[in-house]
């Protein structure tokens, strides 16, 4: 499957903050000491593992920011499935611009293939069910746009990008607004018409009453066991998007697919996922 770029526009501050950090006030001073300024050279960019593939878009980006005239050529593209030993990259140009991207791309591309690696794996758990793997706001700082578009790599969506997006009452809001009934009566009152609104609720009485004082878009299924989730299922029985969250694991996710959920909502793509191993090979 193919997936929209995002504009470098969007890109470029997140990957010369990088940079930055890496070169710090003097630069790459190894490579400014050892490597002549004229010397050129071809690199790879390897897999070193199977993986889904993400972050080449933001790799790209930074062997560009820290030199235009670097010809590069990517033979895959974010979103595909690639073997252990494929060069992922090829690229050509000043050594010394090389290898000072070398580490903020492959800390981009290691990373953001972890977490769409780890979301196929999610999702091909639930295949022959119509429950869609979710992401959730639990990334890393300034990190989002990428990470959540690592999610949507691996083949899962994305939930809220942030605060501003939608409506999400917590427990901690219903109980300082006075329970169900008070919050999403004033939810419905302010809320703009194009705002969706869903409620976090832990029990099925709960959930009762969201659906007799009504005004939620979607419904979100917090530490249910598979039981508890068919009955909300069959409870909502299509007016209320479900979404289950808690306790999700390549061990449980099939398990909460089967109960009908249609979203299963995960922070462990964003906060627990392993990075691939790649590499840049002269």
């Amino acid at each position: 499957m193919s997936y929209p770029a995002l504009p470098d526009l969007i890109l470029e501050p997140l990957v010369r903050s990088a940079l930055m950090e890496d070169l710090g006030a003097n630069g790459d001073i190894t490579t400014l000491t050892v490597i002549p300024a004229a010397a050129t050279y071809s690199a790879r960019l390897n897999a070193r593992e199977d993986a889904v593939i993400s972050g080449l878009q933001v790799a790209e980006l930074a062997f560009r920011l820290v030199d235009p005239k670097l010809d590069i050529i990517t033979h895959f593209h974010d979103g595909q499935h690639c073997a252990k030993g494929d060069a992922l990259m090829e690229i050509q140009g000043s050594a010394a611009s090389i290898l000072s991207a070398e580490r903020v791309a492959l800390n981009f591309v290691g990373r953001l293939a972890g977490i769409a690696t780890l979301t196929a794996a999610l999702v091909a758990e639930t295949r022959g069910t119509k429950t869609r793997i979710t992401c959730t706001r639990k990334t890393t700082p300034g990190l989002r746009i990428v990470e959540k578009q690592a999610v949507l790599h691996g083949g899962g969506f994305n939930h809220r990008f942030s605060l501003s997006d939608a409506i999400l009452i917590k427990d901690n809001h219903i109980a300082a607004a006075g329970g169900v009934r008070a919050v999403l009566e004033t939810a419905k009152t302010r809320a703009s018409h194009m705002m969706k609104i869903e409620i976090e609720v832990d029990q099925l009485d709960q959930l009762a009453e969201v659906l007799e004082v009504g005004g939620a878009d979607v419904v979100l299924l917090d530490n249910m066991s598979p039981n508890e989730l068919q009955e909300a299922v069959a409870m909502a029985d299509g007016q209320l998007v479900t979404e289950a969250s808690g306790n999700v694991s390549h061990d449980t996710v099939a398990a909460i697919a089967a109960t009908g959920v249609d979203y299963i909502s995960s922070g462990a793509l964003t906060h627990s996922y392993r990075s691939v191993d790649v590499g840049l090979d002269f």
